[in-house]
């Protein structure tokens, strides 16, 4: 098991530019957050998991594992848009796998390169993918990708952990960005914390 790498460098950053956020770093300690460094695994757990509860996506993911051994482009290009849905998800799930899984394997896209580019670069190519919004390539950027600098506001946990630590009855694009601004470049590790806060 993998988990996203900071230390002190960037909690120092932060606590220095934001108190309160600061106060909370302390609190709270070291988060421990799970990464994936396999894109396609990533990717394919990302569409499983829209809109259902953790332990449903994870009771999914495991039954579609066990019908192939192993989540890759190879194995999952075998089996056909039925037994993808067989193991538990819609329709609509299995043909967005189908067809993620189809680019991959014909090398329409190559995953591995996506490494190369820039956030905004990587969050325009897998939106291209139907059944990836913006906010599955930024949850992608962070858990997979390990990127540093990453917030996203189509995020409800990340939303309700600002507006729990600044006590804000809601929040605009125009203050998210301010506080985008405010944590660069350690935007990710914010979110660890504001994820936390969000869960207290």
């Amino acid at each position: 098991m993998q988990y996203y790498k900071y230390g002190k460098k960037e909690t120092d950053y932060l606590k220095e530019r934001d108190s309160k956020l600061g106060r909370e770093i302390d609190r709270i300690g070291i988060v421990k957050r799970e990464v994936n460094p396999d894109i396609f695994d990533s990717l394919i757990a990302s569409i499983i998991s829209q809109q259902i509860s953790t332990k449903a996506a994870f009771t999914v993911k495991n039954r579609l594992k066990e019908s192939v051994g192993e989540i890759t482009p190879e194995t999952i290009s075998k089996l056909d848009i039925e037994s993808i849905q067989l193991c538990g998800m819609t329709m609509r799930k299995a043909k967005y796998i189908k067809n993620i899984t189809q680019a991959v394997v014909s090398k329409t896209i190559n995953l591995d390169n996506l490494n190369l580019l820039s956030d905004e670069e990587i969050i325009n190519e897998l939106i291209k993918f139907e059944g990836v919004g913006k906010w599955t390539a930024e949850m992608l950027l962070i858990h997979s990708f390990q990127r540093p600098d990453i917030l996203s506001y189509n995020d409800l946990g990340i939303q309700r952990g600002l507006k729990k630590l600044y006590s804000l009855e809601d929040i605009s694009k125009e203050e998210f960005e301010t506080y985008r601004k405010r944590y660069s470049p350690y935007n990710t590790v914010a979110s660890l914390y504001l994820w936390k806060i969000s869960e207290d």
